[in-house]
């Protein structure tokens, strides 16, 4: 696997080694490994798949501590702009996001530490949507901050009028009115 750092320190970019011949293509899509030699050493327990339609938005969520977790995302079928938001306090990049496009077609991963918001919007027909978490879901837990909060500066390559959110993603807080339970000493990656 190939790694690509992006503008937020251990928000990284994972493109898998694809074998291509006429039968079709074939690529370790994990490997607990290669993963702990090139990212850390991060166990996950549980994985989670979504599909969705064109416009869906879904975010930006997260968990409250104790229950945070890590996550390794990839789309399997159609194209979605996943976005990570820095909500780790006193972070150099608080509030700050790395945004990247998945697909069927370029199979890239996205790993997601302890300490962001995480959320994507569907750009295809259709997406399904898989990732794996380093913390079981706890729903006691959840937290969110409001999708289409213009102040974070996310183009989430969907349209206004064609975004399609879930009644629980209209009510999450502001950016600014946001209290993080995230300290930026504690939530570095290590």
């Amino acid at each position: 696997m190939n790694i690509i750092k992006t503008d937020i320190d251990d928000v990284l970019i994972i493109e898998p080694h694809v074998f291509k011949d006429e039968r079709g293509y074939f690529f370790e899509s994990f490997s607990q490994r290669e993963f702990n030699e090139k990212v850390g050493n991060i166990n996950f327990c549980q994985d989670n798949e979504s599909m969705s339609s064109y416009g869906v938005m879904r975010g930006l969520h997260f968990q409250r501590p104790p229950y945070s977790q890590s996550k390794l995302v990839r789309c399997v079928k159609g194209e979605v702009l996943d976005v990570a938001v820095d909500i780790r306090k006193g972070s150099p990049t608080y509030g700050k996001h790395v945004a990247v496009k998945l697909s069927e077609d370029n199979h890239r991963q996205f790993f997601i530490p302890r300490g962001f918001a995480h959320g994507f919007s569907v750009l295809s027909d259709v997406a399904v949507f898989q990732y794996k978490c380093d913390n079981f879901y706890h729903p006691e837990a959840d937290g969110g901050i409001s999708i289409v909060d213009g102040s974070l500066g996310i183009d989430w390559n969907i349209p206004t009028d064609k975004a399609i959110l879930s009644e629980k993603d209209t009510k999450h807080d502001l950016f600014k009115d946001f209290d993080s339970p995230f300290d930026y000493s504690i939530y570095l990656y290590k």
